[in-house]
């Protein structure tokens, strides 16, 4: 298969299932200081978390500390 080909139907799947990705999942682009992005690359390496399993824990330890000031 030539490169032109699979772009084209790469980009055909792409085009009829960008809603349903788009209702599943959701990207948020954000930016974070280069230095805290290193380290939190670094962090993620050594331990072997995913950036979604740290989002997630820190939404829990987040929702946790809000809802005890209330």
């Amino acid at each position: 298969m030539k490169k032109e080909q699979k772009v084209s139907k790469d980009k055909r799947y792409e085009d009829r299932h960008k809603e349903e990705r788009k209702s599943k999942c959701m990207i948020w682009g954000t930016s974070v200081e280069r230095p805290l992005a290193e380290e939190i690359n670094a962090f993620l390496k050594a331990t072997g978390f995913t950036k979604v399993q740290l989002i997630k824990a820190g939404y829990q330890v987040l929702s946790e500390k809000a809802s005890k000031n209330k």
